[in-house]
Formats: C-alpha cells, sequence, structure tokens
C-alpha cells in the first residue's frame, strides 16, 4: 500500500531536526514534527517552527495515524534500528530519508564523505583546514554542529566535508559523495543498531557513491575496512599503502608530503589521521603543499589527548571524546605510568578488550564503573568515584610525580553529561581549578 501526500515527516527536533524542519518551511513544504523525548524549550520551538506538531507523548498518540498522512520520513541521528517507524513505514511504503538526502535534492556542489568508528571529527578538520589552504571554500558539515541543509546556504562554498555517522548512512536512501574515506572500525553503538553486523552494513555505505575505486580512500591496516575496500582505492596505513609512513616522512604515491618530526601531533593515531587526511585532501582537488603547512600546525582538537597541564610532576590529559574502547586502546598506546579514568554509560559494547590495557591505576566512573571495576580489579588498584570531582581528587591523590591523569572514558557521557564536550569541559575545569591551588 503506498501513501500520497506531500507532507514530510520529521522525527527528532534536535540540532538536526530543527534544521530539516526550518529548510523544509522555508521551502514551502509541509511538516509534520514528532518528538518522542520533548522539553519545554524544544515545545516551544516546535510550535514556532511553522510545522505541524504531534504531541508524540499524548496517550493516544498512534503512529499509523500520522503516517499516513505523510510521503516521506527524516530520521533524526539516533534513532534506534528497533524503532516501530521502520516496519510500519515498509508497510505503507513510505521512504526513510536523513538530512544528507534532503540536501542533496536541493543542492548539486560536490561532497567529500568520511566515516570511521573514531577519527571522524579530527580528520574532517584537518581536511576542511587543508583544502581552504589549497583555494577551495569548504565547509564541515552533517555529524557536526552544523547539519548539512544549513550549510548549503552558504552559496560561496565550493565543497562539503561530511562527518557521516552510521546512523546517517543507515537512514540515508541514496548515500552518495565522492571521494569517501572509511577510517576504521570497532564496536560502537550497539545500543542503536541491531547487532555488530547492521553497525557494519551502515558504514559500508560510505562508498555507494564513488564512481572510480580509486575515490575510496581505505585504511588497510583496519581488518575490516580493508576487507570492504576496492581493488584499486586509495590506501593508508600500511608500509604500501597510497598515503605511508617511510624513512621519516609521511609520503603521498611518491612524493614526501613532511617529515615526521615537524608535524605538531605525532602519536600514532595523529600519523593514521595525518595520511587519511593527505589522501582525502588529494583526492578532493587540494595540494600537498597546502597539507604540508596545516600538519605543522595543527594541535588538535578539544576532548581528543588534550593537554591540560601539570602541578607536581603529574599531566593531566582529557580524552573525553574516547567514547569506545578502540579510542581509549588507541590513545593509551601512546602514554605510560597512567591513571586511567574509565566508564560513564555503556553503548552496548564489551568493555573488556580494555583488559589488555596496563595503566598504574584506575578511576572507574559512571555508570559503567562496576564493569570498569570488574576488568581491572585484577591489574591495578581501582577505586571508584560518584562525580568527576571526586574522580580528580582521588587520580591526584594516587598519581605520583612522573604519572598522567587521563579522561579516556570509553562510554558515551550520557549518564552524567549532555555530551562528551560537556563531561570534558567539567574535567579541564576541575583540574584547572586544582592547578591553580598551588
Amino acid at each position: 500500500m503506498t501513501i500520497s501526500s506531500n507532507k514530510t515527516a520529521v522525527l527528532g527536533f534536535g540540532i538536526t531536526g530543527r534544521a530539516v524542519v526550518k529548510a523544509l518551511v522555508s521551502r514551502q513544504e509541509r511538516v509534520c514534527v514528532v518528538d518522542e523525548y520533548p522539553t519545554e524549550n524544544s515545545k516551544k520551538e516546535a510550535s514556532e517552527s511553522g510545522g505541524e506538531v504531534v504531541d508524540a507523548t499524548a496517550s493516544n498518540f498512534n503512529w499509523e495515524s500520522v503516517l499516513r498522512d505523510c510521503e516521506r520520513i527524516v530520521l533524526s541521528p539516533g534513532v534506534k534500528d528497533s524503532h516501530q517507524v521502520f516496519a510500519l513505514a515498509k508497510d505503507l511504503g513510505i521512504p526513510i530519508l536523513d538530512e544528507f538526502d534532503l540536501a542533496r535534492e536541493w543542492d548539486g556542489r560536490p561532497c567529500t564523505a568520511i566515516t570511521g568508528t573514531n577519527g571522524k571529527t579530527t580528520v574532517v578538520s584537518l581536511v576542511v583546514a587543508m583544502l581552504n589552504e589549497s583555494g577551495i571554500r569548504t565547509e564541515a558539515a552533517g555529524n557536526t554542529e552544523t547539519p548539512f541543509v544549513e550549510a548549503i546556504e552558504d552559496a560561496s562554498i565550493e565543497r562539503f566535508i561530511l562527518e557521516s555517522s552510521s546512523f546517517r548512512l543507515s537512514h540515508s536512501l541514496n548515500f552518495s559523495a565522492s571521494p569517501a574515506a572509511w577510517l576504521n572500525f570497532a564496536p560502537d553503538h550497539l545500543d542503536i543498531h541491531k547487532d555488530l553486523d547492521a553497525y557494519e552494513k551502515a558504514k559500508l555505505k560510505i562508498w555507494n557513491g564513488i564512481d572510480d575505486p580509486i575515490e575510496a580512500i581505505a585504511n588497510l591496516s583496519d581488518p575490516v575496512v580493508a576487507h570492504h575496500a576496492p581493488d584499486g582505492c586509495t590506501s593508508f596505513g600500511t608500509n604500501s599503502s597510497t598515503a605511508r609512513v617511510k624513512d621519516g616522512f609521511l609520503v603521498f604515491q611518491d612524493k614526501e608530503v613532511i617529515q615526521l618530526d615537524q608535524i605538531k601531533r605525532r602519536l600514532p593515531h595523529d600519523l593514521e589521521n595525518a595520511q587519511a587526511a593527505v589522501a582525502i585532501t588529494v583526492r578532493s582537488g587540494g595540494n600537498l603543499q597546502a597539507c604540508a603547512n596545516v600538519l605543522s600546525e595543527f594541535s588538535g582538537l578539544p576532548h581528543r589527548m588534550e593537554f591540560i597541564g601539570a602541578r607536581d610532576g603529574v599531566l593531566f590529559v582529557n580524552d573525553s571524546k574516547a567514547t569506545t574502547p578502540h579510542a581509549t586502546i588507541s590513545s593509551m598506546q601512546a602514554v605510560s605510568q597512567v591513571t586511567l579514568i574509565a566508564g560513564g554509560k555503556n553503548k552496548g559494547v564489551d568493555l573488556r578488550e580494555l583488559g589488555d590495557l596496563r595503566p598504574q591505576n584506575v578511576v572507574a566512573i559512571g555508570e559503567a564503573s562496576g564493569e570498569i571495576e570488574e576488568i581491572f580489579q585484577n591489574i591495578c588498584e581501582v577505586k571508584q568515584a560518584s562525580t568527576m570531582r571526586e574522580a580528580v581528587e582521588v587520580s591526584v591523590s594516587i598519581t605520583k610525580s612522573g604519572g598522567m591523569v587521563l579522561l579516556s572514558p570509553s562510554c558515551s557521557s550520557f549518564d552524567w553529561y549532555a555530551s562528551y564536550a560537556e563531561r570534558g569541559d567539567d574535567f579541564r575545569s576541575l583540574v584547572n581549578e586544582y592547578i591553580s591551588e598551588k
């Protein structure tokens, strides 16, 4: 049974949902807003948006009655695979879209897409900087503070760099961006996706729009990415890759881009990110000199191995953006003598792989504190903390001079905070308070 209407249902009224509704209304399209987790503020904004607002918390709310008057559904990121809207939309013959599909409907400028379990934001930031340095007016969009439907309003942009999460990829009806990069793969978001296979299939959609294999950028050091990489892809991560580390240089094809000791951030994961960024930039039309210039100046992003300061010989590092074990393991490979602050809200992944780490101490926080304690109880001293302030105080008391206190949670922040950034900001503030007491 196919439904015929010119109304779009928008599920979710967060940053992306608000931008989608605004974009649709500005184009004189009929919109139905459905927010299952409204706040007083979001209710007010929705009522003023120009769209029809459906109270999904009402006792008489019924999805079928809402969708029967709609021709398509745009989902906000984070809608679970198990949500009833998927089966119902299939029964009614209504397509499900991501905001990407709408933006491409309205705008045909070139897009580069980047996905991966970890490192997306850093690599996107590097590529945007490298392309702008190359003279190509570029902006990041998608899984950022700027939704794609909002970014296309700037007519001066020549190319968009799309940070593409698994949510956005899985929801997209016709994802198509070229070049497109897959940075790495590790279990994540299993509280949202049906299973690990569904998460992997979502990531694989990153290459749906590739016409020429050379436009697929793949990390060949990652076994899952390498398994899916097309023959003839542009690669990074191994000694024989297109972008690689060789004889003290970062190299692209047969050209030396920059000496490693001139790269400002050069921990192992930093160098992998740098290789990816160079490969993506070149395939997007940028030049190698611009890549070198940016790598020599780029000092990293907040909340990703961000050095805060030191006191009494103890360093403090904020890695709040590490919301998976894979990210924490990458960070821990580059440091030693660590008191690790870990925990938060588990995203449905197995945290036990953290048991391969050998920190000096662990401070367990959040909902997953019990899991963290169980993993490390036979490896090192473990203490639990019920607040971030307590976590900092405990870490200070057990970390010796020459050591490091590292917040690298391996979990999301949503038990205590609204975002990993809010968590990292709180940690930074508490550490700065401690340092300034001296």
